[in-house]
């Protein structure tokens, strides 16, 4: 079956996977933006968590085939299962995501009510969209698809690649004697995964923004492994090390001027006080069977029918105007601003939005699962290091990039350019 996609072209699928992507789960997918709020910024920005997902398996795919090509794996049949269960790892990474993406995580219920069964912890707090990920894949209807449709591979296994805190269950991802299963869960999620590949190409697509575009060709074409003491990694030849450095200033730059442009900020801010308020009455489901309901549409659909200001000024398209804007480095900036217009009795909304290279380096926290640069340029030996020894890029970023920007009601508007000009 063969699906045309404006990023990628034509995108294969099997049989099987066109089962799992007409599912009811999937396809509610359809209805959840990929971009939130972002469409009121940038028209274009229409596109779906359905078809980010498509295009994440069909990269999955390509990933998996440069990597692993002439691997002496044990048997066809290993290879195909292992091949299949990434793909379906990529397919199902956002199966969870509530209306306008990760915005409506603040009416998840408690993890517990969820009731997860799989080997991790359960801490207590709220659940979020990978842990409706976690339980569409492995308990719902969703579930029932993926066993009577793939049968040398289990749900468990899909769920082994989307989070990397479970514990495995059986030899499943051991091949040779190495374990395969830090390597696959990295094409679904890391510093360099399939997830990334694609949004970024597909947003500043849909946006008319350059900031995404990236050499995803040359970077795919030099992706390989590594094996560390029987535990199989992702590596990069080190002639494709610019192209990554490039790829991590994309991101952060489509953070900062895409993601957290200033009308989905306030978008997003005015969309918390409603759901935080006492009289919301939007909540999600801990009943899987009944999350299929909601999505984009059924949010609007409620703000519509409220009484509370807060949707009434999303519904309207009314947002608070952006009064001040302030990009640094540093800390909070605005708070003499902040405390005339709270003198003046001026309602205001004060944002503050962080841009950061790389949520792990940048922070001294490494990954579990490291990425390794293969440099095979020098003599007949190959070189080998950990990623963040051989780029730059992580100390030239290390530190973060703050927004902070104060909003104020269209009718204060010209009263606060007054008192703080």
């Amino acid at each position: 079956m063969e699906i045309r996609d404006p990023i990628h072209g034509s995108i294969e699928v099997t049989l099987a996977e066109a089962a799992v992507i007409d599912s009811p789960f999937f396809q509610r997918l359809r209805g959840i933006k990929q971009l939130g709020f972002g469409e009121f910024s940038f028209p274009g920005a229409t596109h779906n968590r359905f078809s980010h997902s498509l295009g994440a398996l069909h990269l999955a795919g390509r990933v998996f085939d440069q990597i692993f090509q002439g691997y002496p794996f044990s048997s066809p049949q290993v290879r195909w299962r292992l091949r299949q269960t990434v793909r379906l790892g990529a397919l199902l990474h956002d199966v969870g995501h509530g209306p306008l993406s990760h915005t409506t995580e603040e009416v998840m219920p408690p993890l517990s009510q969820l009731k997860l069964k799989l080997d991790r912890p359960q801490k207590e707090r709220k659940a979020n969209h990978e842990d409706y990920t976690l339980k569409l894949i492995s308990d719902s209807t969703l579930t029932e698809t993926l066993k009577s449709e793939f049968i040398d591979l289990k749900p468990l296994h899909v769920c082994e690649l989307v989070d990397k805190d479970l514990v495995s269950q059986d030899d499943f991802f051991v091949d040779g004697g190495n374990d395969l299963r830090p390597i696959l869960s990295q094409i679904v999620s890391s510093e360099l995964d399939v997830d990334r590949m694609d949004y970024l190409a597909r947003d500043s697509y849909y946006c008319g923004a350059s900031y995404g575009k990236v050499d995803s060709d040359w970077l795919i074409g030099n992706l390989t492994h590594f094996n560390e003491s029987g535990r199989v990694y992702l590596g990069l030849n080190r002639r494709a090390l610019y192209t990554f450095d490039d790829f991590l200033i994309s991101r952060y730059h489509m953070y900062l001027m895409i993601y957290f442009h200033h009308k989905s900020v306030i978008y997003d801010e005015m969309l918390q006080r409603y759901l935080r308020s006492p009289d919301c009455d939007f909540h999600l489901p801990s009943e899987i069977e009944k999350y299929i309901d909601f999505d984009d549409h059924r949010l609007f659909s409620q703000m519509r029918e409220s009484k509370n200001p807060w949707a009434q000024h999303i519904s309207r398209r009314q947002p608070y105007r952006m009064l001040l804007e302030i990009h640094d480095e540093g800390s909070e900036c605005l708070k003499d601003e902040v405390s005339v217009l709270k003198k003046a009795g001026i309602d205001l909304i004060h944002t503050s939005s962080t841009g950061r290279l790389s949520k792990y380096y940048s922070t001294g926290i490494k990954p579990r699962d490291p990425i390794f640069v293969i440099d095979k340029d020098r003599g007949k030996k190959v070189q080998v290091s950990p990623i963040e020894d051989s780029s730059k890029i992580f100390a030239k970023y290390e530190s973060s990039r703050k927004i902070e920007r104060l909003y104020v009601s269209r009718d204060n508007f010209t009263q606060a350019q007054s008192l703080i000009g």
